[in-house]
């Protein structure tokens, strides 16, 4: 019967690879293996969202603004002291200098960011250029906007992109670059060469820079470069960030845009026909986190990376191979060493197996990379400490 009413709600479910050939809808896979998770009461390593509370500050800081009064509309680009906490952010840590006024736009986490910035820079028959495996919220929004989307392979074990694929997929029909960095599902933080590739390509086909770094403060070995700070890049460049992975506090939805004053109205002229303003009294709060002194952002990556090597170890314990995650929440580890070479299947038996649950990487791909990494299995280790001891132990059955 769905399949019979007509929409483009068609559109964006085939681009995230949710609308079979015979019409029929699938869950996103988070969606699926979360509930999996409830209903067997595995450990979720799925879903990326912490079990902690973020800093006390930010919390305390929240139920002030709520206390005081701070529960109605907010401005509709935003508080003035978030806008203003973000462009201080940028100097602070990149040294760009931004337009709280102009230059910034306070959204509904990252996602309604990149959706209000692929729908008002695109039109009928634009390509949009990812990385693949892909967030799948990309491939549906590309394709709710009318766009094509090209990818660029990231293959293990360093899951970097070859530059001649990169040269190759760019085109004078690209509108938009979107590049995941640090990357989720892999881990990968992209060098220098890569970024600059991106850069140049943009400029020869005209092209805008849209950058989700949501995990820009989780790197573990390698520095977060934010494409804005390279030469040649500010003026075709929209940065998409948001407060939810650096504060443990992804209920918020507390995101924000930071590009040319060109294209943060092109971009508003959407949003505020989507939630129009969201989150008033967690906006001050996540001003307030971005205004930690600079031991709250080291400290958290040392933390997060310290439970990156305890699951990694648990993993390679149990006989997957796990390849290097730089950055973000997640480890990618390969399950054909244990005999599994169908990670979706072996994600669905993984609960009774150990009770964990994982999420197979085949689901951030389109149909061409789904056999390459077919194997491939994807963890959360945003977790707690003995959460994931408790994981490790219970993986370790496997071996």
């Amino acid at each position: 019967m769905t399949a019979l009413i007509p929409g483009n709600w068609q559109s964006a479910a085939r681009g995230a690879g949710l609308l079979g050939d015979d019409g029929t809808v699938s869950p996103t896979i988070f969606a699926e293996m979360s509930a999996l998770a409830a209903r067997t009461g595995a450990i979720n390593l799925g879903q990326g969202f912490p079990d902690e509370n973020g800093p006390a500050e930010v919390i305390d800081a929240a139920v002030r603004s709520i206390r005081d009064g701070l529960n109605q509309y907010p401005p509709g680009i935003g508080m003035p002291v978030l806008r203003e906490a973000i462009a201080e952010h940028q100097q602070r840590f990149y040294d760009l200098e931004v337009d709280p006024d102009r230059e910034v736009l306070v959204t509904a986490g990252a996602t309604e960011a990149l959706a209000s910035t692929l729908l008002g820079l695109l039109q009928e028959g634009d390509e949009v250029v990812t990385f693949e495996p892909f967030y799948d919220a990309y491939g549906a929004t590309i394709a709710l906007a009318g766009g094509i989307h090209r990818t660029v392979r990231l293959r293990a074990p360093n899951f970097e992109p070859d530059l001649d694929e990169l040269r190759s997929a760019v085109t004078d029909r690209t509108r938009v670059i979107l590049v995941n960095d640090p990357h989720n599902p892999t881990g990968a933080v992209f060098g220098r060469e890569t970024l600059a590739t991106i850069v140049e390509l943009a400029h020869a086909h005209d092209a805008v820079v849209v950058t989700d770094e949501v995990y820009e403060h989780l790197t573990f070995d390698r520095p977060h470069i934010p494409i804005a700070t390279l030469p040649g890049a500010r003026d075709r460049t929209v940065t998409i960030s948001s407060g939810g992975k650096t504060f443990s506090t992804t209920g918020w939805k507390i995101g924000w845009v930071v590009a040319p004053p060109a294209l943060v109205t092109a971009i508003t002229a959407v949003k505020q026909f989507l939630t129009y303003v969201n989150g008033a009294p967690f906006q001050p709060a996540i001003a307030a986190g971005l205004r930690m002194p600079d031991a709250f952002f080291t400290d958290i990556a040392a933390t997060l990376a310290a439970k990156r090597d305890l699951l990694s170890a648990g993993l390679e314990s149990a006989g997957f191979t796990v390849f290097p995650s730089h950055g973000s929440y997640f480890v990618v580890a390969d399950a054909a060493p244990l005999g599994y070479t169908d990670a979706v299947a072996f994600c669905r038996e993984l609960p009774s197996l150990a009770g964990v649950v994982g999420v197979p990487i085949s689901a951030f791909c389109g149909p061409r990379m789904r056999g390459e990494a077919a194997s491939l299995v994807r963890f959360a280790f945003c977790k707690r400490v003995d959460v994931l001891e408790r994981a490790a132990a219970q993986l370790a059955d496997l071996g």
